[in-house]
């Protein structure tokens, strides 16, 4: 039978040598390698202290946004939902009452959100479906836990802190968005 890559190495089966036998040219060889790594630049980073820059297109934890009101972008469509592959996003919806203007933009709103992260692929699909701008991942990580109830995002959880009750933490939330968002206006 024919190999599909051509790169197979016949086996040599000669006998070894005395020289070989005593496998010093072999260790020779695993010491130099070995010693070639001192010299090298420690790729490792002692993570506390500093931190490795992100990727531009690391998704992390999700994130449900406000408008620069205070107002829940939401509107539970529910296109989020119907996108994510392994179906980890649960939504329902209900309508807003006379007096809630403030909370919300539209007259509907996601009452209840949840994001199971135990089924969560990070693929950004949701992101990408949202016609509101109202998900996106942001660039923080996932912290972990011991329970698996504490997994299950609900609404609460998500929401971005409100502008105008802490607009630091509204920026820090942000993260390169805020940047981003001003080079598209």
């Amino acid at each position: 039978m024919q190999s599909l890559t051509n790169r197979f190495q016949p086996v040599d089966r000669s006998p070894m040598t005395i020289w070989e036998k005593m496998y010093i040219p072999a260790i020779a060889k695993g010491m130099g390698i070995t010693f070639s790594h001192i010299f090298k630049k420690n790729p490792t980073i002692q993570f506390p202290e500093k931190t490795r820059p992100f990727s531009p297109v690391f998704r992390g934890l999700h994130i449900l946004n406000r408008d620069e009101e205070g107002r829940e972008n939401c509107t539970a469509c529910g296109l989020c939902a119907v996108a994510c592959p392994a179906e980890a996003i649960t939504m329902e919806a209900a309508e807003r009452l006379p007096g809630e203007e403030h909370l919300y933009r539209e007259e509907k709103y996601a009452a209840k959100y949840e994001i199971n992260m135990l089924r969560c692929i990070f693929c950004g699909f949701c992101e990408d479906a949202c016609p509101k701008d109202a998900i996106y991942l942001s660039e923080s990580f996932m912290p972990s836990d011991y329970l698996r109830s504490q997994f299950i995002y609900k609404k609460e959880d998500l929401l971005i802190p409100d502008p105008k009750e802490d607009p630091e933490a509204y920026k820090k939330a942000l993260g390169n968005r805020a940047s981003q968002k001003k080079q598209k206006d």
